[in-house]
């Protein structure tokens, strides 16, 4: 059975996450742990509007996300071996954030504690980039639904001479627009007139992923040559391509997912197109690690019919794991895999 990944991005925090995956996982609990009493303290115990906080929200994303994720190969190892053998992880994406627990994962990040390094300061320069001189935020994001074609339409008539671009690409029916807070209210005005594009704004500091960014994509390159980033093990999608990482790779790795993880910063994300070639691949299960299942309502937006499943608490985890057992027993009978209640 051929599994794809898929890491939790920014939005889906919340007071608690992780704490009981620490309580019950030795594997978590190592993770956390590492690093330190301080993000421990954010994740178990941080206030909605603490962790709302770019420069907190990255590294408590992404340390719960890695703490899942060994919770989740913890789980798996103790299948029988005829059950591992049968599980194929064919590949890994993650949204935004979730893209740095998925070359933490996919071997292209050495180890946890130099992803924790980067994200944390990829946190703080995206935070700073999105403040004026009074320290004041200065620009947000938008979900907008409907047609692609028609939001980003709206985007371009009422961009004028500042900053605003459709960022994040989630599915047939889903488009966020970030920008300056002056042209999202010109965009909301807009799509009210219009009546086809619904909007609502999200509730994050900044507008990420478009060109309020450049300063911290500035600062990103340098840390991220520095980190010692190698060939991924695993099949990783890229967010800025929608394709295979290393698609067109024309130097050496580390210099090439350095550049386009810098980019990435203030690059749209391409999730729907990410989605469908994960599909496309061969993926017959996705499981979205970290917290929540955000990812997992996109991709039945995407692809109605695919089987997916979340890791994001203990619960969940055990209910994955049967999962994925009643699956493979499935597969053993050469039934079709499809969930109780899918057809």
């Amino acid at each position: 059975m051929k599994i794809g990944l898929i890491f939790a991005g920014q939005g889906a925090q919340h007071t608690g996450m992780g704490k009981d995956l620490y309580e019950t996982s030795e594997a978590a609990k190592k993770v956390i742990d590492i690093a330190g009493e301080e993000i421990k303290g954010w994740c178990f115990e941080g206030t909605k509007e603490m962790l709302r906080q770019t420069n907190i929200t990255q590294p408590c994303i992404y340390t719960v996300t890695m703490a899942a994720y060994e919770a989740f190969l913890e789980e798996i190892s103790k299948l029988t071996n005829e059950q591992k053998d049968s599980v194929e992880i064919m590949g890994m994406a993650g949204f935004s954030l979730g893209e740095y627990a998925a070359l933490t994962a996919g071997g292209a990040i050495e180890d946890y504690e130099i992803g924790l390094n980067v994200v944390k300061q990829r946190g703080k320069w995206m935070n700073e980039a999105g403040l004026n001189e009074n320290g004041e935020g200065k620009g947000g994001m938008i979900a907008a639904f409907g047609d692609r074609t028609k939001i980003l339409e709206c985007v371009k008539t009422v961009r004028e001479d500042g900053i605003l671009e459709g960022v994040n690409f989630n599915s047939p029916i889903q488009t966020v627009v970030a920008g300056d807070k002056e042209a999202l209210a010109r965009f909301r005005k807009k799509a009210k007139e219009q009546g086809d594009i619904k909007a609502v704004p999200l509730s994050v500091s900044t507008a990420f992923h478009s060109p309020m960014m450049e300063s911290a994509v500035k600062k990103l390159k340098p840390l991220l040559l520095e980190s010692n980033l190698k060939e991924p093990v695993f099949k990783l999608y890229s967010n800025v391509t929608g394709k295979d990482l290393m698609e067109g790779a024309d130097k050496p790795a580390d210099k090439w997912i350095a550049d386009i993880m810098a980019k990435q910063a203030m690059s749209p994300v391409y999730w729907q197109e990410i989605v469908e070639n994960i599909i496309a691949d061969g993926a017959q299960v996705l499981v979205e690690i970290g917290p929540g299942n955000t990812l997992s309502g996109l991709v039945k937006k995407i692809n109605h019919d695919m089987i997916t499943m979340n890791v994001s608490d203990e619960e969940t985890l055990k209910l994955t794991i049967k999962r994925i057992i009643d699956l493979l027993k499935k597969e053993e009978a050469g039934e079709e895999l499809i969930e109780e209640g899918e057809k």
